[in-house]
């Protein structure tokens, strides 16, 4: 920079006037990244050029310094330089990238005076960018339609506009007109285009614009490729994902994190964390979207030990305050019944939000926590918040999950006056409340108020019915089920589960055979727990692990102390007809009995807690059972079921028995 001081000063000793160089310097001084010394020569200019007040104008908006573009921009009107087409399409970037609308359009009113909007494209397309980033397409619209010779640039900044908008409809109808008008795409009109096939899931599209890069030669354009690979991804087909991903030379962050994304979407963690560990070995460095991604891949798959090494690379970066990295550290803790440690994330972030607040409501949610979870929302008003309709759903779950009826029936009639809509996911929360309070008929009332309830609504409702043993009113629910959805198998397995609860064996006999006539399967009943990083399933009944020998033998040292305690095999929970001593066999080897004796069995020597998981619901006999052993054992037990975790503790439970 000393170099072109003394160059300046040289001209300047010589009798040049800074007129004659001034613009070169300034150009000189930008290059080398020095705007304050360019504008510093630009203010001792003795008579402004159009030219210089666009290349200041210009650089001030490269530099992301918007205000002061805009700043500019009114001083040389009030200087009485009239812009130009070249001062018009950058300051509508300045307007549009600061949101001010009103300034804009005002911009836009002196471009139409000076007669720039129709006769030049940068204009034109300037302002289609404005408009759309401001979310007007029909302003932006109208403004296409005005411009005499469209270009790419307009045509992509309508596609990106529509897309961003969530007009992926018409995203596509634009970038047909731009091909058939003979308009050649770039790399970035494939990768904005790509976008809206993703978001509508338009295989077919997708294919036929993925044709046309090839043939464009835009194939090996890493944005075209990320664009290519999350199409795929978000159209379900992962596997051309990562075929995609595989003949890229040098995938950069942004890469990393789409496939990784697309793989968490689609139900690939496993593979998303391998693919993450990939990319920290390569040296790319995460960003908090990519680590908020895997954290989501950790709670999914209930891994802690891998979430707490995760939680350490969001400290080392500098991350653990960010609020998107931050609300996903709450929701892995939480989802691990690890809610101490989601609560200590949630007080360290340095600003919450609606998302991390969400987050945190539903850890005490799942864990049982139904006052905190309460205290929380409450909360939400002085902190300036708003609640939206997931924290709606959050803390209607949480007064569920603790018998919170009252307080529940209370929030959920202030729902509307929080300006949030009603949804069907709202009301079967209250179903369910309801339902399991044993107040069946408010629960029925509820669903006709809804205008158009859905199966999940009436499933619920089943579902409580088989709670209470509630049989005439499930098979009533069971016909509205069958008008909506004739072979729906969630209602018919609870239907034949709630006959076999109250010995309906007949009945359970005429279910299943029509089950099995419509092909209709029940999904088993599964456990699993992580022991050393390494993860064992467990199914009912099923004795095929290879430690199964001593998981029995564990399993018989258990029963043999519980039962010492007081515990009684509960046979109501046996959904077979068999007798008594057989009924009580097959509840030894329920999933959840021997996932934890085979952890006991391994971590013998340890006093760490047992941490399972089960896809259905622990059934009350294994919740007793648990209560006994944890107590007998003296270590923590914590299960997590379809509904929500259950943490025992000296012969007693988080949930109070409320489940």
């Amino acid at each position: 920079m000393v170099d072109l001081k003394n160059v300046q000063s040289h001209i300047i000793k010589s009798g040049y006037t800074l007129l004659t160089f001034g613009i070169k310097l300034i150009d000189a001084y930008l290059k080398r990244g020095s705007i304050v010394d360019a504008r510093k020569l630009f203010d001792e200019l003795p008579v402004r050029h159009i030219v210089a007040w666009n290349t200041m104008i210009a650089s001030y908006i490269n530099f992301k310094k918007s205000g002061e573009a805009i700043g500019l921009f009114e001083r040389m009107m009030l200087e009485g330089v009239f812009p130009d087409e070249y001062t018009f399409s950058s300051i509508f970037k300045s307007f549009s990238d600061l949101g001010n609308e009103r300034e804009g359009q005002r911009a836009h009113g002196l471009s139409v005076v000076l007669g720039l909007e129709v006769s030049n494209v940068f204009v034109g397309s300037a302002l289609v960018n404005m408009y759309a980033k401001f979310g007007k397409m029909r302003d932006a619209r109208l403004v296409a339609g005005q411009v005499v010779d469209k270009d790419v640039v307009l045509h992509t900044a309508l596609i990106v506009g529509y897309s961003q908008q969530g007009q992926d409809s018409e995203a596509l109808e634009v970038f047909g007109n731009m091909i058939n008008e003979g308009i050649k795409a770039n790399e970035y009109t494939f990768a904005s285009i790509l976008i809206a096939c993703g978001n509508l899931e338009g295989l077919s599209n997708g294919k036929s614009i993925h044709g046309l890069i090839i043939k464009s030669g835009f194939e090996s354009v890493v944005a075209s490729q990320t664009s290519l690979l999350t199409m795929y991804s978000k159209c379900g087909i992962i596997s051309d994902s990562l075929k995609i991903f595989k003949r890229i030379a040098n995938p950069n962050q942004v890469t990393w994190t789409s496939l990784i994304v697309g793989l968490v979407q689609n139900g690939r963690e496993e593979v998303a964390l391998k693919k993450f560990r990939q990319m920290i070995h390569n040296s790319i460095k995460p960003n908090s979207f990519t680590l908020s991604t895997v954290l989501r891949a950790c709670s999914s798959l209930a891994m802690l030990e891998e979430g707490k090494q995760i939680h350490a690379i969001v400290t080392k970066i500098g991350l653990d305050r960010d609020r998107y990295a931050g609300a996903a550290l709450i929701d892995l803790y939480g989802k691990c019944g690890n809610t101490v440690m989601a609560k200590l994330v949630f007080d360290a972030l340095g600003e919450v939000d609606v998302v991390s607040i969400n987050s945190m409501i539903y850890s005490y949610s799942q864990n049982g926590y139904g006052r905190d979870a309460l205290e929380l929302f409450n909360r939400m008003k002085d902190l300036g918040l708003k609640p939206n309709d997931v924290t709606f759903i959050s803390v209607l779950l949480a007064c569920n999950n603790s018998g919170l009826v009252v307080e529940g029936c209370r929030i959920f009639a202030s729902i509307e006056n929080n300006n949030c809509e009603l949804t069907n996911d709202h009301y079967a929360c209250m179903v369910d409340m309801l339902g399991r309070a044993g107040r069946l008929e408010e629960a029925e009332m509820l669903i006709k108020h809804v205008k158009n309830p859905d199966v999940v609504l009436w499933r619920t409702l089943v579902s409580a019915c088989r709670i209470h043993g509630e049989v005439d009113m499930a098979e009533r629910i069971m016909d509205k089920i069958i008008d909506l959805v004739p072979g729906d198998e969630g209602t018919h397995v609870l239907l034949s589960n709630l006959y076999a609860s109250t010995g309906r064996w007949n009945q359970v006999i005429e279910m299943k055979s029509m089950m099995r006539e419509m092909k209709l399967k029940k999904n088993p009943a599964m456990s699993w727990v992580d022991v050393d990083r390494e993860v064992h399933t467990f199914m009912a009944g099923n004795l095929s692990h290879p430690n199964s020998r001593e998981i029995i033998e564990m399993l018989e040292k258990l029963i043999k102390k519980v039962k010492i305690l007081g515990y009684v095999p509960d046979t109501r929970f046996v959904l077979q007809e068999l007798d008594e001593e057989r009924k009580e066999r097959s509840l030894y080897y329920h999933s959840e009995k021997l996932a934890i004796a085979f952890a006991l069995w391994r971590t013998s020597n340890k006093n760490t807690t047992i941490r399972i998981f089960k896809n259905l619901r622990v059934c009350g006999d294994c919740h007793t059972w648990i209560k006994f052993v944890s107590k007998v054992v003296g270590r923590d037990i914590i299960a997590r079921d379809a509904k929500r975790f259950h943490h025992f503790i000296d012969g007693l439970c988080s949930c109070s028995d409320y489940w």
